[in-house]
């Protein structure tokens, strides 16, 4: 469908839905959801032309003296809002972000994962991923949010323990409404932890899913008097929330570029380069795929976030984890990255994810060989001499990593990876100047 008509098709779906107000959304470079509102009335003009915003407070974007910037809808991602009222019925468009010149500007998180989609069109490639997100319900007491978790359930859990299988199905229901499918909901490992995945899909459609997912699940909780907290590591003792993100390549007859029937992993050579290039790259992606201080908590051992840099295919230990083969499902062969957290900026993540991958290819690079043990469970002595290093283990450490990684920092662009390390060093160094309960109820007796 040409652009012309689909801004038609958009502008007649919004009149069929009797749409009052048009949310149109973007993000910063963090991830944070950002807006605009416009009356229906300015609909049109805004699909033809965009409509101006000042980027000077976003952050990442731009400064004071450069501040003008046009938000372009995209009018693909229109979707009804099912939970406005009926007499201020609204919908949302995703945006992208144009210079005044009317250029993909630098900084836009959406328009660097179209680049890196770009150099894998190139290629020949489709690339398309599945994240799991997971998340806390938690309570509030008197409208302040608590860490107290929604219910006691566990994994998979479905009963009266499970307090929220409820709200799960409404948050499924209102995927529905908004035409997103979910392929499985469920209880996660953590007392009032939840896990909801969207359908599989181009990474570009697959990132504006995760942002509308998460949209989605933070205002049906706040409808149940709750709230949704993708925090990586909110509890402690408890199951941290990761955001594993399934991940192939398809070529453009629509056959997996993954697949090999003949490998003992179903794997091919573009599959095991790819895999190469993320193995390789692993400690500067993190920075951007697990971007928190609180990231870090999580990626320790003992809680099946991966910590060791190395793939396999039972383990669920490793860094990248190769799901089974299933006869007559050809199509789904894939690869599981499992050190991204519901933090991350989905479209930087993609990006960056895509990038190192197609380095692989590139080169023609051959990762390690699989890890199948616990790695958990091997010594220092067995680490070393299987060559299994370590992801970072601090945001400090890993930005270190990404600003000696030339790959991740091209796929960022300077803009965005100045800006962004900029915002994580800011974070680090607020977080390691603050004094904690810890060190209160550790040190101000005994010292």
């Amino acid at each position: 469908m040409s652009l012309d008509a689909a801004r038609k098709d958009c502008l007649n779906k919004a009149k069929s839905d009797g749409i009052k107000f048009v949310i149109l959304q973007f993000t910063d470079i963090l991830g944070a959801i950002k807006s605009v509102t416009i009356p229906i009335d300015r609909l049109q003009d805004v699909l033809e032309k965009g409509i101006w915003f000042d980027g000077s407070s976003i952050q990442g974007f731009a400064r004071i003296c450069e501040s003008d910037m046009i938000l372009s809808p995209d009018p693909s991602t229109y979707k009804v809002i099912p939970w406005k009222s009926e007499g201020k019925r609204s919908a949302r468009i995703i945006c992208d972000v144009h210079t005044p010149e009317g250029e993909p500007f630098e900084g836009d998180p959406r328009s660097i994962l179209r680049k890196a989609i770009a150099e894998a069109d190139k290629m020949g490639f489709v690339y398309n991923t599945g994240p799991e997100v997971e998340f806390y319900l938690l309570k509030k007491d008197d409208g302040k949010i608590t860490t107290v978790p929604h219910d006691i359930g566990g994994y998979f859990d479905y009963s009266a323990r499970d307090l929220a299988s409820e709200i799960r199905e409404d948050i499924v229901l209102t995927l529905e409404e908004m035409g997103l499918i979910s392929e499985m909901s469920h209880h996660e490992v953590g007392p009032g932890q939840h896990e909801i995945d969207v359908r599989y899909s181009d990474a570009l459609s697959s990132a504006d899913n995760t942002i509308t997912l998460k949209y989605v699940i933070k205002s049906v909780a706040s409808q149940h008097g709750l709230y949704a907290s993708f925090m990586p590591k909110p509890l402690y003792g408890r199951a941290g929330s990761g955001m594993h993100v399934h991940q192939s390549l398809f070529d453009k007859k629509g056959k997996n570029a993954f697949f090999n029937d003949a490998d003992k992993y179903k794997l091919s050579e573009a599959a095991y380069s790819f895999l190469a290039g993320q193995i390789e790259h692993a400690k500067a992606l993190s920075a951007v795929v697990a971007p928190t201080v609180n990231s870090y908590k999580r990626l320790v051992s003992g809680y099946e976030a991966p910590v060791y840099i190395c793939w396999a295919q039972v383990n669920r230990s490793a860094l990248i984890r190769i799901p089974k083969y299933s006869k007559g499902r050809e199509q789904s062969t894939r690869m599981e990255l499992r050190c991204p957290d519901p933090s991350c900026n989905p479209y930087l993540a993609f990006a960056v994810m895509l990038k190192a991958g197609l380095e692989g290819i590139k080169g023609k690079a051959k990762p390690p060989k699989p890890v199948e043990e616990d790695v958990y469970a091997l010594d220092v002595t067995k680490l070393e001499k299987m060559k299994i290093d370590m992801l970072p283990f601090s945001i400090m450490r890993a930005i270190e990593e990404l600003g000696r990684d030339e790959v991740v920092k091209k796929a960022l662009g300077s803009h965005t990876f100045t800006k962004f390390c900029e915002a994580k060093l800011a974070e680090f160094n607020d977080y390691r100047m603050r004094i904690t309960p810890w060190e209160i109820d550790r040190y101000l007796e005994t010292l």
